[in-house]
């Protein structure tokens, strides 16, 4: 029998997708309000954390495209220095690795909405120096690289633009193969997906989805998609946001029960080599049971109760995505 918390504890656990209040609001290094902040990280056995650099989706216009630009970098700037000497901003697999061994915890950047490069795909350099390791092609309304899943009509968006990904949506993939940094397709549309999937030379991943089959909400992915993510040696991350998990549930009905639900039809459709866990907590992640990075005890447990091993639990909460990781870095290479 496997002890869920002895486990737990030797886990290196990657959370793929967590927001950071901006304007910078609280602290990392000291208990907060926020769900994920270092003393949760520690309580949780949370050994890192993907903090993106999120830029919410404004009109297609220069000034807006700049002012896109600015904030990601400003974050990623707040980002990398967040840990200050108790935490370690990591840029590559062997980094992670050389912090858990240290017993670390972790910090990996990341942007959230191609919107953030202004449309010139120069500045994706910019967000590599700093350390970002993937990039989300959209959010929530159409971008300059592609479909979002969600089109936004305050902003006249129709339900396509670019029929998936755009000139420079593919240029800007085939820029983030040589820079190392990951695509992930979480919030595009499915053509965008599909299309992305076919393109990039290093394995696609979304960072933060659920499974279309059990919640048939647009930002889930349904088994053709799924079935791209195992055949480009890609991933899903499942995601805590209850909406995601269950159509139309408020957090407080929603239980790790549900949520491992999603992870076990990704497994059971596609393999276990395809599927890991994240949050999106402090960008609306969050249910009863597991509303912060300090109960993160929780999923481990519900995986142990359904026969999980520990290989295959190690896999689902980190080892997958640095699989993922480590063949961006060998494209760029």
């Amino acid at each position: 029998m496997i002890d869920a918390q002895t486990l737990h504890k030797s886990l290196l656990s990657i959370d793929t997708h967590i927001d950071i209040p901006w304007p910078e609001g609280p602290g990392f290094l000291d208990e907060t309000r926020r769900c994920v902040d270092l003393p949760k990280m520690r309580r949780g056995y949370l050994a890192a954390g993907c903090f993106a650099a999120y830029v919410p989706q404004g009109p297609m216009m220069p000034e807006a495209h700049e002012a896109a630009f600015v904030r990601a970098i400003g974050m990623l700037d707040r980002i990398s220095t967040m840990g200050g000497t108790q935490a370690r901003t990591c840029r590559s697999v062997a980094e992670i690795e050389a912090a858990h061994a240290a017993g670390v915890p972790m910090v990996i950047p990341c942007v959230e909405n191609g919107h953030a490069m202004a449309a010139d795909i120069n500045n994706l350099s910019a967000f590599a120096a700093r350390g970002a390791r993937y990039m989300t092609l959209t959010h929530n309304g159409h971008n300059a690289l592609a479909d979002s899943a969600i089109p936004r009509a305050d902003l006249g968006d129709g339900p396509s633009l670019h029929g998936g990904l755009s000139a420079l949506g593919r240029a800007a993939i085939a820029e983030m193969n040589r820079l190392g940094m990951m695509i992930d397709v979480a919030h595009v549309s499915k053509s965008s997906m599909l299309q992305a999937a076919e393109v990039s030379r290093s394995p696609v991943l979304s960072t933060h989805s659920c499974v279309f089959s059990l919640c048939d909400h647009p930002r889930n992915m349904d088994d053709e998609q799924l079935d791209a993510l195992r055949d480009v040696g890609g991933m899903i991350n499942i995601t805590a946001v209850s909406g995601f998990v269950r159509r139309s549930m408020k957090p407080d009905a929603v239980t790790p029960k549900d949520y491992v639900d999603h992870v076990e039809y990704a497994v059971s459709r596609i393999g276990l080599a395809h599927v890991g866990i994240s949050s999106d907590f402090d960008g609306g992640g969050g249910f009863a049971g597991w509303r912060h990075a300090g109960e993160n005890l929780a999923i481990t447990t519900e995986l142990v109760a359904r026969g999980y091993d520990a290989q295959a639990i190690a896999a689902l909460w980190g080892g997958n995505f640095l699989r993922i990781m480590r063949r961006a870095e060998e494209v760029a290479a």
